[in-house]
């Protein structure tokens, strides 16, 4: 709101002074007032914008002169005032947005080095699996937010996250470095899946247990500190375990059919363990056979809106894929989502997809 009538007070200035011309009270001088509309116009708006607010205070400048015969050294003055103003105000705005533009561009660049230390590429091919992901910012300009990913190899099979932090911008960010942080770790040397999970929980608690930079308890990111999470995990079995925390369900591609890998226990997200009614229970276990495929997606997928405030139809847009790689699977669902929101995320959307290979392609041989 207020930057809107900044951008606006230059010409509301212009009118003003014009009003007082046209009124018994022409006496007054404006010449000082409409000399720094181009100066004041430069804060807010770029040359162009510059530029018409002088030329708005020229034309009073002008109209006034010839309405009340007053033509003398007053009115060129002011033109000469206007003149150089705006001359400077368009060196400095260009300086400006130069030193701007330099700044963004290498907040661009830390922001690309942070994506790649916090959401690494996966590999296209793990143990008995290949696999491609995808992760779309709604900020604009930003590379990374609060959805998060992961796949790993590990003695226990490949193991791989995909969460959703609650909350926008740099907190989000903390929270998705400490849930991926723990999970890198615990998924190498936890046998049980829900350890692994545990781990993942037990980080968050500590984050927002951390003071702030203000040295201030963060009792207040305690109560909005969660994030949802779906954990798997794939090995020489023909099946792959799954913990839902507050997650949507992962869903399974099979013969062309999109079937949700629905949990038979709800649990709360990673970070409210207070809400927590039943004591963890085992990994759950889904048929994963060779040519199946596994999609792990945040909520920021299955909740884009169309400009009609239409739902994306995820699994009907799966079912449309037709075979290709994994890469290539999720290139089209981007731009079936992009299609579908008219190029608008309102939420961050982070997909990982998962094809399960054959025994003879995709298990380790001895």
């Amino acid at each position: 709101m207020l930057f809107t009538l900044g951008r606006w007070a230059p010409f509301m200035i212009v009118l003003f002074a014009l009003g007082i011309e046209l009124s018994p009270a022409h006496a007054v001088v404006t010449g000082p007032i409409l000399a720094a509309t181009p100066a004041l116009a430069s804060l807010t708006m770029g040359p162009k914008g510059i530029l018409s607010a002088a030329a708005g205070a020229c034309a009073v400048t002008l109209i006034t002169a010839g309405l009340h015969q007053s033509w003398g050294g007053q009115v060129y003055s002011n033109l000469l005032s206007l003149l150089m103003v705006s001359v400077a105000s368009v060196i400095v705005s260009n300086a400006m947005r130069t030193r701007r533009q330099i700044e963004l561009d290498q907040v661009r660049r830390i922001a690309e080095a942070a994506q790649r230390v916090l959401l690494r590429g996966v590999p296209a091919r793990l143990g008995p699996v290949r696999m491609a992901s995808m992760y779309l910012a709604a900020e604009t300009g930003a590379q990374i937010g609060g959805d998060l990913y992961e796949a790993t190899q590990t003695r226990y099979g490949v193991r791989m996250i995909v969460g959703d932090v609650r909350g926008k911008g740099l907190p989000a960010v903390r929270l998705a470095a400490a849930v991926l942080g723990a999970f890198r770790e615990a998924a190498h040397y936890e046998a049980d899946l829900v350890e692994v999970v545990n781990h993942c929980a037990a980080a968050i608690e500590r984050e927002c247990a951390m003071p702030t930079a203000a040295g201030q308890g963060a009792e207040e990111d305690q109560t909005e500190g969660f994030v949802t999470a779906v954990v798997a995990e794939v090995n020489d079995s023909f099946e792959v375990q799954v913990v839902n925390r507050g997650h949507p369900p992962p869903l399974m591609v099979r013969h062309g059919k999109v079937e949700a890998l629905t949990s038979t226990t709800e649990l709360p997200p990673l970070g409210l363990e207070e809400f927590m009614t039943v004591a963890p229970p085992l990994a759950e276990r889904f048929p994963f056979a060779p040519g199946d495929r596994l999609l792990l997606h945040t909520d920021g997928v299955i909740e884009a809106r169309s400009p009609d405030n239409d739902f994306f139809a995820l699994p009907e847009a799966m079912e449309a894929v037709h075979p290709c790689t994994p890469s290539e699977f999720l290139d089209r669902l981007h731009r079936g989502l992009v299609r579908h929101t008219g190029g608008y995320l309102a939420d961050d959307a982070a997909m990982l997809l998962v094809e399960r290979l054959d025994g003879e392609d995709g298990l380790p041989r001895s």
